[in-house]
């Protein structure tokens, strides 16, 4: 009985372990035809100078309005017009507060619009903190095969590298079919109300977009194990944004005589209970979609496990979840960002309280967040109060015409590129613009390495020279061939 009990085991092991060599062995990416590279030629030295210049503008989004350096804003927005003669004698421009919105007749009026959009405003460095830079945040440096400084990434390079793509197709006669709008943002880094004036313009007028892009990902060296190829998510849905304060409530008093647990101490029991009970994660719909293409490049045991996800899905979340990029595709994140207690050192507080910021994942709304914070901390000693916040967008098609021209024009450039959807971490000006798309991308055509990822919002920002050359080169593509089809 006990050798039957053995051998039937043995028998259903081997026929598991067949069925997930077979769907191991099938789990590849279809053999690629060799692309001819063909990248246009610019001038590439004075796109370099012209971002460096675009830097030195210190065009700051501060959260308190009354810093609003204003004459910075009005100084490159002269600058750009002086820089980009061309761009401004053929497109005509609309000014929204600091915010601009550029049109390009087409041709056939019967066709959609389309439109590309970046901001040119950057978000403060941190006080204290210039002097471990290694190139002044604000001189536009050239060195190392870099440009340096606030923008070079997030997002003057946008900005910078459309207004020399448009000029160079206007040198070159080119007269695009479809109408192309650009909208460039004065204060995205403060929830883009520049963005959201330009959409209320075009919605009145009645204007549907066929498709957008917009910042987003970049073209990937190096983040994902094993994979050698270039990986490019085009992010076609971007994470919501939502704000909770959390407050605990207690008897004040002298910090002479404290009692057992104070505000203080409710508060922190209240976000560790939040740190352990994160809001759930998996790969599924979207970020699936991604891993099942970007894995199909990966060595063979990486292949075994995402071939096999039916069988080694916890094991891959449990994994993937302990990279914080990577988590924050999964789920939506939870982060407490600013704290507040006593207003004295020696006066125990009635309240203390934590603001949590949370960046949704589609799967997820306001309300369900909402309820699971409240589940996890609410008591008669814990209070979840909401504070605003914007659900995550609607998924874009990743079967379009818009992501496929991308895509393809991608491959013009970069060769041997993989395209996968993906999702925006971040916010952008696109949750604007896209309520007027039919679809809408976030993507910048830019490539970076794993170590480019502290510049965002963080010290040394700054952009490889021949990526930034390469993504002139890409964004003349996708302006060709998205505004010819």
């Amino acid at each position: 009985m006990l050798k039957k009990f053995f051998l039937s085991l043995f028998t259903i092991l081997l026929a598991l372990l067949s069925v997930t060599l077979v769907q191991t062995f099938m789990h590849v990416a279809d053999e690629s035809k060799p692309i001819e590279v063909k990248g246009v030629s610019i001038d590439e030295a004075k796109a370099i100078q012209n971002l460096s210049a675009s830097i030195k503008f210190k065009t700051i989004s501060h959260q308190e309005r009354e810093k609003f350096p204003q004459q910075e804003f009005d100084n490159f927005i002269k600058w750009a017009s002086l820089t980009y003669p061309e761009f401004h004698q053929v497109l005509m421009l609309e000014q929204f507060e600091h915010s601009l919105l550029f049109k390009w007749e087409g041709s056939d009026a019967t066709l959609a619009p389309i439109l590309f959009e970046g901001h040119y405003d950057v978000v403060p460095v941190i006080p204290g903190t210039e002097d471990l830079w290694e190139e002044m945040p604000f001189a536009g440096t050239i060195a190392k095969n870099r440009i340096w400084g606030r923008g070079a990434l997030d997002d003057k390079s946008g900005v910078i590298g459309l207004m020399e793509a448009a000029t160079y197709l206007i040198q070159n006669d080119f007269q695009p079919k479809r109408t192309i709008y650009f909208g460039f943002g004065h204060d995205e880094e403060i929830g883009g109300g520049g963005a959201a004036l330009i959409t209320e313009k075009l919605r009145k007028e009645g204007v549907q977009l066929h498709w957008s892009l917009g910042e987003g990902s970049f073209v990937n060296r190096g983040f994902f194990p094993g994979v050698k190829k270039l990986i490019a998510p085009i992010n076609v849905a971007e994470k919501g944004i939502m704000n909770l304060m959390i407050v605990a409530k207690a008897k004040g008093g002298h910090s002479s005589t404290p009692p057992k647990r104070t505000a203080v101490t409710i508060l922190a029991e209240a976000l560790v209970k939040l740190e352990k009970e994160p809001l759930p994660g998996s790969l599924e719909g979207l970020s699936a979609a991604m891993f099942d293409e970007v894995s199909k490049h990966m060595p063979f045991g990486y292949r075994f496990l995402f071939a096999n996800r039916w069988l080694f899905g916890d094991m891959i979340d449990s994994q993937i979840s302990s990279t914080p990029v990577i988590n924050a595709m999964i789920r939506t994140t939870t982060a407490p960002t600013m704290l507040n207690g006593s207003i004295k050192s020696n006066v125990l507080p009635i309240e203390a309280s934590a603001l949590i910021n949370f960046r949704l994942h589609p799967r997820d709304s306001i309300n369900s967040v909402t309820e699971h914070v409240r589940r996890v901390v609410g008591s008669d000693e814990v209070e979840v109060r909401y504070l605003g916040g914007m659900e995550a967008s609607d998924i874009s098609s990743w079967t379009s015409p818009g992501f496929k021209i991308v895509s393809a024009s991608l491959d013009k450039i970069y060769g041997d590129i993989v395209s996968v959807p993906g999702l925006m971490i971040a916010a952008s000006d696109t949750r604007h613009y896209s309520k007027i798309a039919d679809n809408s991308f976030r993507f910048n055509p830019f490539s970076i390495v794993p170590e480019d990822m502290t510049g965002f919002h963080g010290t040394n920002e700054s952009i490889d020279i021949d990526s930034f050359v390469s993504g002139v080169q890409t964004y003349i593509e996708i302006i060709r061939e998205g505004s010819s089809s």
